[in-house]
């Protein structure tokens, strides 16, 4: 049941207003007030959007047990997407066509004949339609914590977070904001007194000629780009000082860069590279593209905390999680697993928000400077004959 088992993937929000603070059958009841298939209307574009209690794609049994575990209220979105087959309608437009043209002495079509073979199509295409045959029906899992008062949405397609967001407000009455990684350091820098130091940034210049912009932040006042920075200081870190890093609560966390990388130009000439390996930083062409001014926007992390450990793959902007391994839970009833469950995923958000604030405070310091003139010439060394050595 949706984040209750196997991997994990989710983009986060902050749910706007006060938090829950408990999930009580209310809950429960406006979740059933805007199941799917609770209203028959569609949107315009042909999909139907509602909760689903989350066992499966037809559960819509909202229950206490089920549904409320640990402070958190588990449940998923449904998209019900009629979409009408384009080859289908042509295949039936010629039909028409060919008909309505052979009563014609030339044997060609009119335009008239041309607009009512469409239309005739289209109807019997319809008409096939409200049996459910060409209906795609796809589930995405919810969670909402009420600790943090946060939202755990498992996609990350902008259609999805459309029809999440105006159901959420529908069903609850409240909003939320993507935590990307601009926002997410302003949060964070908040609790440090540092938020002038975000306000303050700009894209870092880590090679020379590099962009002073990138060209996949469209907004201008983003600070996203920091998720960049913070994957390619980690990329740093790991290589020349250790692999073991203290955080920003005093704990500690043991980090490797594994599995993929995503690397690509801030200035938008040199393309995207994408490097599968286990260990994918090691290898030469992965050094050559971060000296020629590409920076990480996906990267396989490996992270240890509190002898916990988590496999995952980390998007850069959006600080999304996708195919995050836990560890299986210890506990042998049912409720304690599930209950364990979250405590495990509340402990990977809790290690990546530690890890990327640990960035993030030397980021918004008078430090960042030397850190900075450290990178640029880590990344001017010629590459190591042991890089190339791995390849």
């Amino acid at each position: 049941m949706g984040f209750f088992s196997g991997r994990v993937s989710y983009l986060r929000f902050r749910v706007q207003g006060a938090s829950p603070g408990l999930f009580t059958e209310e809950y429960l009841e406006r979740l059933r007030a805007h199941r799917i298939g609770q209203s028959r209307v569609a949107s315009g574009d042909g999909v139907e959007a509602g909760w689903t209690a989350g066992e499966h794609l037809l559960d819509t049994q909202f229950e206490l047990a089920k549904n409320i575990v640990n402070d958190t209220l588990q449940f998923a979105l449904r998209i019900d997407t009629n979409k009408l087959p384009s080859d289908l309608l042509r295949a039936y437009t010629a039909i028409e066509l060919t008909a309505l043209a052979s009563k014609n002495p030339s044997g060609l079509p009119s335009t008239r004949q041309k607009r009512e073979a469409r239309e005739s199509a289209r109807l019997r295409l319809e008409d096939e339609a409200r049996d459910g045959r060409f209906l795609k029906r796809k589930t995405y899992p919810v969670l909402w914590d009420a600790l943090s008062n946060e939202l755990l949405l498992g996609a990350t397609s902008l259609s999805v977070l459309d029809r999440l967001s105006l159901l959420f407000q529908q069903t609850f009455g409240v909003g939320f904001e993507v935590l990307t990684a601009g926002h997410l350091a302003y949060r964070l820098a908040e609790s440090r007194s540092q938020s002038r130091g975000v306000d303050d940034a700009q894209p870092s210049l880590f090679v020379p000629g590099s962009a002073s912009e990138v060209a996949w932040m469209l907004d201008e006042s983003s600070r996203d780009f920091l998720g960049n920075e913070f994957l390619l200081w980690l990329w740093y870190y790991l290589e020349n000082e250790d692999d073991t890093l203290r955080l920003t609560d005093g704990s500690e966390a043991t980090v490797m860069l594994a599995n993929t990388l995503v690397l690509e130009c801030p200035r938008g000439v040199t393309g995207r590279e994408t490097i599968t390996h286990e260990s994918p930083v090691r290898l030469p062409e992965a050094r050559r593209a971060i000296q020629s001014g590409k920076l990480p926007r996906k990267c396989g992390l490996i992270v240890v905390r509190h002898e916990t450990q988590y496999e995952l793959t980390l998007t850069a902007e959006t600080l999304a999680v996708t195919g995050a391994k836990l560890p299986a839970p210890e506990s042998s009833e049912d409720r304690a697993r599930l209950e364990e469950r979250v405590i495990q995923l509340r402990h990977l958000v809790e290690t990546l928000d530690l890890l990327y604030d640990t960035f993030g405070a030397l980021r918004a310091s008078s430090d960042w400077a030397k850190e900075l003139a450290n990178m640029q010439r880590w990344l001017s060394r010629e590459e190591r004959k042991s890089m190339s050595a791995t390849g």
